[in-house]
């Protein structure tokens, strides 16, 4: 989750590497800390907090070099502190580190170099890293990098300098993810790639235990006993104009503006005359012919929208479909074996708990697709197969229109293969597709309208302390996604429920000042949420309800009444979850909360 970046070249080091950071703060904004190595040897500069204060201290007292390592943290090991931040420095001062992951192991670790009389300046899991490989070096830093990787499990991305070798850096990946940007007279490393485009859009993905090297001469990548490798460059399609706020106030309502265009993207190329077109992700039908059973697997908001998928796959395939949270998945002996497809869904797609439920799936003869946003992620490198959504970089920590994209890309899959396996028909399959068509543009006019009902109900009850959200069916997961974007980025506590689960306890949250979220759109189960709705209006609760346009019934029901377009029952969770987003953002800023990088959170969870 943390940011690293690294840079070889003519430019002051630390510029680079402040503007890198920026682009990565959204890993983690705990504190944040570059080394500079120059004339004088290696120089630190950490602050706590974000990265403004760190920008303030190289202000005050700035450090000049062509070399350096830089990060941004979300804490682990240790609490937020400066002794904590990094980079951090071996024992004799000439090694610097840098490191995003978890090391597993770093007790006994820790305990071995104590017992040598290593003495520790910080609580963190890194630190023991440092001192090994300090203590293997003998003039290469190369092969003391070597030497000290087997010895360490866990996730990590590391980035080292050593001031005896002030012409490299090095980097490596196991289970984290890394990217080398390659430029004329000077290299990059970084955790994504945004943190390289006013650089370079040239980019090398390092595979897993590879160990890479940037100079101002170019890019080199070994294999862990060091043979030299080819690189593999890549000019990446994303540009700086995506990374930037683009007049909006913040990141997340950039986001939720930029839906329509990412939806038409996931979808574009893959509509065809009336049909599902997935010929790129080269699947076998006499494979696909032989399933039994779907496995789904995701964390957080992916875990919602695969909710959604295991409606879709069930009613469009007729394959048993079971939704797992990834952190589960490794620890319940799950029956998997070749007549099982394993879909494993991720925005960035090097979420660590997905990965390791993935390579089980794998280990255990399954057919694997990813649905994935990010090209060259670990999880899409491993896969079968990708369906990637194309939203494009999301950078506000409350995913959005990576949420949208992977429900549009859900439904090309559970159709395309029911299609494949007979259980979906041609008109089935052409009312789908024509829905889909529609959709970017009917997100589109909800966002172009202000939505009054909205704003209202952000100003009316942004003190309150708890709200509710329920649905029924597709719009079950709509109901726990609403309730998680809003517990996100305001705080306020929210719970989402099965409309039908109402009389089995949470009925008894509600009073007059409580606040429902009721999500009825026309479709299969209205009629039943509507009645969940009239449960609610007699013990004076307040309904905010998400209903189709010109539904007069629920027009009469509703305290605040949202009005999505009309569409297929199973692309509505695309439209209602749109002003569900926007509720969650405009009550964070009633509050004054930090919209884009909520507290204790950040964007991509790359430790178990």
């Amino acid at each position: 989750m943390c940011g690293i970046v690294g840079y070889v070249g003519q430019r002051e080091a630390s510029e680079v590497l402040l503007e890198g950071l920026r682009r990565l703060e959204y890993r983690g904004y705990d504190s944040a800390g570059v080394s500079i190595l120059n004339g004088t040897g290696l120089q630190l500069r950490k602050a706590v907090g974000r990265l403004a204060n760190l920008e303030r201290e190289l202000a005050a007292t700035p450090l000049h070099g062509h070399v350096g390592i830089g990060h941004t943290r979300w804490a682990t090991h240790g609490a937020p502190s400066v002794r904590n931040s990094h980079p951090h420095l071996s024992y004799d001062g000439k090694l610097s580190i840098i490191h995003n992951g978890i090391i597993e192991n770093y007790r006994e670790l820790k305990n071995e170099l104590l017992a040598q009389g290593v003495k520790f300046e910080s609580d963190t899991d890194t630190e023991v890293v440092a001192h090994l490989v300090e203590r293997a070096y003998q003039g290469d830093l190369l092969k003391a990098l070597a030497e000290v990787l087997p010895r360490l499990r866990g996730a990590y991305a590391l980035a080292l300098l050593h001031q005896d070798e002030p012409g490299r850096v090095l980097a490596t990946r196991l289970g984290s993810p890394l990217v080398l940007g390659v430029g004329e007279n000077e290299n990059f490393i970084a955790s994504d790639v945004p943190a390289l485009l006013k650089y370079t859009r040239r980019v090398v993905f390092p595979e897993e235990g590879q160990i890479c090297e940037i100079s101002r001469e170019g890019v080199r990548i070994f294999s862990p006993d060091l043979k030299l490798l080819p690189a593999a460059i890549q000019t990446t399609e994303l540009t700086l104009d995506a990374a930037e706020k683009e007049g909006f106030e913040h990141f997340m309502l950039k986001e939720i503006h930029e839906q329509p265009r990412a939806i038409a993207e996931t979808l574009r190329g893959r509509l065809n005359e009336g049909a599902i077109d997935l010929t790129e992700l080269a699947l076998d039908p006499a494979l696909i012919n032989g399933l039994r059973r779907v496995a789904i697997i995701a964390c957080g908001t992916s875990l919602y929208a695969s909710m959604v998928g295991k409606y879709l796959m069930e009613r469009f395939t007729h394959l048993p479909t079971e939704t797992w949270s990834a952190s589960e998945f490794r620890y319940a002996d799950p029956v998997i074996n070749a007549q099982t497809l394993v879909i494993s869904v991720s925005q960035s797609g090097e979420t660590a708990d997905t990965l390791e439920a993935v390579k089980l799936a794998k280990a255990s003869g399954a057919t694997t697709i990813s649905v994935c946003n990010v090209m060259g992620s670990s999880i899409a490198r491993i896969s079968a197969a990708t369906l990637y959504t194309r939203a494009g970089p999301e950078i506000g920590v409350a995913s959005t229109k990576a949420y949208v994209t992977q429900l549009a890309a859900f439904a090309l899959l559970a159709v395309g293969l029911g299609r494949m396996l007979g259980t979906t028909s041609q008109q089935q399959e052409a009312r789908i597709v024509d829905g889909l068509m529609h959709i970017p543009g009917q997100v589109k006019a909800l966002l172009d309208k202000d939505i009054v009902a909205v704003k209202r109900c952000a100003k009316r009850y942004k003190d309150v302390f708890n709200f509710m959200y329920i649905g029924r069916h597709f719009n079950y997961p709509t109901a726990m996604e609403g309730a998680l974007k809003l517990k996100e980025i305001s705080y306020i506590h929210a719970e989402g429920y099965a409309g039908g689960e109402m009389k089995h306890g949470p009925l008894a949250l509600v009073e007059g000042t409580f606040p429902t979220i009721a999500i009825a759109p026309q479709g299969g189960t209205r009629e039943k949420l509507l009645s969940n709705v009239q449960e609610i209006r007699a013990r004076s609760g307040v309904v905010v309800l998400v209903a189709t346009e010109g539904d007069a019934e629920a027009a009469e029901l509703a305290d605040y009444l949202i009005e999505i377009p009309a569409c297929a029952e199973e692309l509505s969770p695309i439209l209602a979850i749109v002003p569900l987003q926007l509720l969650a953002y405009y009550t964070a800023t009633q509050l004054g909360r930090d919209v884009d990088k909520p507290r204790n959170l950040a964007k991509s969870v790359t430790v178990e």
